[in-house]
């Protein structure tokens, strides 16, 4: 069983049984399946497997394959997962159907005034740099409070819920739960944490929204 559908349905058992032993209804997960560096056609069978929900990472490689596949499947359901820059933004939200990655005023700005201009919403998630690591996105774990007023008040941003990526080394669970305890205080109900390592780790701190990549794709491909 080495190919991605077989994967794939590795995946969503190991999902159910998570959401089994945590209380939570099957399928209330959304399982996102990260396509970052493959082709069209190593995407293709995991579409035709009946995966719906995925997630890219940069707004230019999506571009050049993604408006053919969500063509011939409608109901594609588009994440952006990693940074966005501002340049990008018209593009990112003419492709995309959610952002993850919603971290500074500047792309929260951005983002509203291209919805209002192309009239669309998009489910949008803050992320939060759990771990305080200088080399990583997000708003400060102190500063999130603040920064999701500021998207709601000053941009009139609806948000989805927030994003976070824990310290590679560190168990994932306290990050998972500081994420659960930041979106409760502000009423935020969408959590998209978990990755191919440890998302059954997150199902029992109630995340919605997990992102796994190389568990249902296999080894990514070495960039050029």
């Amino acid at each position: 069983m080495t190919d991605a559908p077989a994967r794939l349905a590795l995946v969503r058992a190991a999902l159910a049984k998570a959401e089994r032993a945590a209380g939570r209804p099957e399928g209330e997960t959304t399982l996102i399946a990260v396509s970052k560096t493959f082709d069209a056609a190593d995407i293709l069978p995991v579409l035709e497997a009946g995966q719906r929900a995925f997630g890219e990472n940069r707004v230019q490689e999506s571009q050049a394959k993604w408006p053919e596949l969500k063509a011939r499947f409608p109901d594609v359901e588009l994440h952006l997962i990693g940074p966005l820059q501002s340049n990008k933004t018209a593009e990112a939200v003419a492709l995309f159907d959610a952002i993850h990655t919603i971290d500074r005023p500047k792309i929260a700005q951005a983002v509203a005034k291209e919805m209002a201009a192309q009239g669309r919403s998009l489910k949008l998630f803050v992320q939060v740099n759990v771990g305080s690591e200088p080399q990583k996105a997000g708003v400060d774990p102190e500063d999130a409070d603040a920064f999701v007023a500021q998207c709601r008040d000053a941009y009139g941003l609806e948000l989805e819920g927030l994003m976070c990526i824990p310290p590679v080394d560190e168990p994932p669970a306290p990050y998972f739960a500081l994420l659960d305890q930041i979106a409760r205080r502000n009423g935020l109900k969408g959590l998209s944490m978990g990755m191919s390592s440890d998302f059954a780790d997150a199902v029992p701190f109630g995340a919605t929204h997990v992102r796994v990549g190389s568990a249902i794709f296999g080894t990514r491909p070495k960039p050029e």
